[in-house]
């Protein structure tokens, strides 16, 4: 029997072993998934190759970089508008800036070396602003967000811990709206987090358990993932539009340009697809 989620003009059917891997291959560990603006979905591993990159059908096409040094720790991953490829190397202190095919570009942070409440201690996230700056969260050694230009030059930083306003334990997720507001998952204080451009606290959002993926489509819907396990469907003043339950622990989120939605589900090493219904 097919598995529906969801509600009202959003209703999803899951879509299981949607990737189709090379005979011999299967996901090793996979933590974040992301689709680029044509619909390639990229799936970011712990082990073997740590990008796995598939058409919107599900056809394999790549693997990359060819050598895991490269990548010590997958964490998330995130596609700007303009396709550049960015990951949360987390374990190794660095964010990551790729091409599509796999080519290094940038890197922020000094790899192997933590920082406190500076760039970085273990992040877990990036997100590309309208403006062009790049801001990543350092969710699990410090507790704060960093803001960066578009060629990597540091700019400032926002949080503390805590569980007030503008603190964090663990900000596990970040993305930003097109008016430029940053929304970050505040997992162990269970709420979403929005903040000004600047970093100034603006609204939090309390109705969740332990979020830990969100993302902003193209028609500025938002998503969340959470510990339920479940997804939430949003508007970006927080008003919940639809809801379902999703499989185990839902690592992060993402939709493609067709409204289909995609998510890792870290305990039982798959990459979900949920396919939007017409209604």
């Amino acid at each position: 029997m097919a598995v529906t989620i969801g509600m009202g003009d959003y209703i999803y059917q899951y879509q299981p072993d949607w990737a189709r891997l090379p005979s011999g291959m299967e996901f090793q560990t996979p933590s974040a998934v992301a689709v680029d603006s044509q619909d390639r979905v990229y799936v970011y591993q712990r082990h073997g190759p740590p990008v796995l990159v598939f058409d919107s059908g599900g056809g394999f096409l790549s693997g990359w970089p060819r050598q895991d040094s490269v990548s010590e720790d997958a964490h998330h991953i995130y596609i700007s508008p303009d396709d550049d490829v960015y990951l949360a190397d987390r374990d190794a202190h660095q964010v990551l800036k790729f091409t599509t095919d796999g080519e290094l570009v940038m890197t922020l942070g000094h790899r192997d070396k933590a920082a406190l409440q500076a760039p970085f201690n273990h992040p877990s996230d990036i997100a590309v602003a309208p403006s062009g700056e790049i801001y990543v969260s350092d969710g699990y050694g410090n507790s704060c967000v960093h803001r960066f230009t578009n060629d990597g030059a540091y700019i400032s930083s926002f949080g503390a811990p805590g569980n007030g306003p503008g603190e964090f334990l663990v900000p596990h997720s970040i993305r930003i709206a097109a008016d430029g507001r940053v929304y970050v998952c505040d997992r162990e204080n269970n709420r979403v987090q929005v903040f000004s451009q600047d970093g100034e606290f603006l609204d939090q959002w309390t109705d969740f358990k332990g979020p830990m993926g969100i993302h902003i489509d193209a028609n500025q819907t938002v998503y969340v993932t959470d510990q339920i396990p479940r997804i939430s469907i949003l508007d970006l003043e927080g008003r919940l539009l639809a809801r379902g339950r999703t499989f185990e622990y839902g690592h992060n989120v993402y939709t493609d340009s067709q409204g289909n939605i995609y998510a890792v589900d870290v305990a039982n090493q798959r990459v979900q697809k949920f396919v939007k219904q017409e209604v």
